[in-house]
């Protein structure tokens, strides 16, 4: 049996109080006047003890002196008659004896009064360290028995602890932050799931009625089973899109767990080589200014953001828009601008736009790459934020979004 487990046993057989805080403080308020009593006692007999009783001096002509001698309680010290030869050296020595005799007992009934006060006092110490350690702990207690009432179902409520300002209602100001936070996390969580499974829900039941429909004709020939076929494996590549856009999203907000370098100029221009239709359907003048800038963390996820942001630039625009895209360093920072023309968008949408599952309004257009489902920008906020990048995004006079992305300093260059 270990050291720790014979003093949890022992503590169970005294049946010892619990350690609260209430009772630490009580005993440190105790412990600090007991010390303080005990150093002014000290203090006091030692201050006594400074001052001397005196020497007898034989003063010519006159009766002895006894500087700092002392009477006895109820007694009143008696003077020797003064001879005319002054007094003896016995009667000195002797009146030196009494005077030291009463200083001591004088020092004695001191040492025993305040010993007793003290101990009294330490008693009334105890009491009162107990109740103001009780009443300077009664908001901790309130915002326990308030926290242990709050559970998934009323994360709306607040500790809304009243009082002065200090490090207590700091406390439940900061509780009540994390309970914000909470609550907000919950809710955005119900509504991803809720959105998640409308939409994972909605094509297979387009597939079943899909299926019905042909089974039930009695004259379908094999070119409507093929072309059935071929509207199944459309709509089977659309939900695997969706599912790899989740997990895109999923993986980003976990975080990284390694960083290595990469430069986004490469990706990015990478990204740019890779076909897009838009551009030659809908006339759009693509203008780049592509130059280094290292950064670090994971490039699959850094390229996926630039391909989301790209892509939606791409498919939000109008005919016979343009697109500009570019990176750069600035102070050690990596950074990526898309800027697209398209149509007008609400400053008030942004944010919106950037949670998953938010679409601008009209469009349910559905697109590869998880874009029509509302997860594209949403994908690209995760990332940054897995990468410590920050996002910013400003609609633009005319129609259309200005997001600028930006890399903290990399730990070394791509290369």
């Amino acid at each position: 049996m270990s050291l720790t487990d014979r003093l949890t046993l022992t503590r169970q057989k005294l049946r010892l109080p619990r350690r609260t805080v209430r009772l630490r403080l009580t005993l440190l308020y105790s412990l600090l006047f007991l010390a303080g009593g005990a150093v002014l006692l000290a203090i006091t007999y030692l201050l006594d003890r400074s001052f001397p009783t005196g020497d007898f001096d034989k003063p010519s002509g006159g009766a002895p002196t006894l500087p700092g001698s002392k009477s006895f309680a109820g007694d009143t010290p008696k003077t020797p008659k003064a001879k005319p030869d002054g007094p003896t050296l016995q009667e000195m020595r002797e009146l030196k004896a009494q005077a030291v005799a009463a200083h001591a007992f004088d020092m004695h009934r001191l040492l025993t009064g305040s010993g007793i006060a003290l101990a009294i006092m330490a008693v009334l110490a105890v009491a009162l360290g107990w109740l103001v350690a009780g009443r300077m702990l009664r908001p901790l207690r309130t915002i326990t028995t308030a926290t242990r009432r709050i559970t998934e179902h009323n994360l709306h409520q607040r500790l809304a602890l009243p009082g002065p300002r200090d490090e207590i209602t700091d406390l439940a100001d900061t509780i009540d932050g994390l309970l914000q936070r909470l609550e907000a996390a919950f809710d955005a969580e119900r509504r991803f799931v809720a959105n998640a499974s409308h939409e994972l829900r909605t094509p297979l039941t387009l597939n079943r009625a899909l299926l019905e429909v042909t089974l039930a004709n009695p004259g379908a020939t094999a070119d409507d089973l093929r072309s059935m076929g071929h509207e199944l494996i459309a709509a089977g590549e659309q939900q695997e899109q969706l599912i790899e856009a989740l997990l895109t999203l999923a993986t980003s907000a976990r975080g990284l767990e390694r960083r290595e370098p990469f430069d986004l100029s490469y990706i990015t221009t990478d990204v740019l080589l890779d076909p897009h239709p838009e551009i030659g359907q809908l006339g759009l003048d693509v203008q780049t200014t592509i130059t280094p800038a290292p950064a670090s963390g994971d490039p699959r996820l850094a390229r996926r953001l630039v391909a989301n942001l790209f892509g939606n630039a791409l498919r939000h625009n109008v005919a016979g828009g343009h697109i500009t895209i570019a990176t750069r360093t600035e102070s050690g920072q990596a950074i990526l601008t898309v800027a697209n023309s398209g149509p007008v968008i609400p400053q008030d949408d942004i944010d919106r736009l950037f949670q998953p599952f938010q679409r601008l309004r009209g469009d349910r257009a559905n697109h590869p790459d998880g874009h029509g489902h509302g997860l594209g920008l949403s994908i690209v906020q995760s990332i940054a934020a897995a990468h410590g990048a920050a996002l910013s995004a400003c609609t633009r006079p005319g129609g259309g979004l200005d997001i600028e992305v930006r890399f903290p300093p990399a730990l070394c260059h791509a290369g």
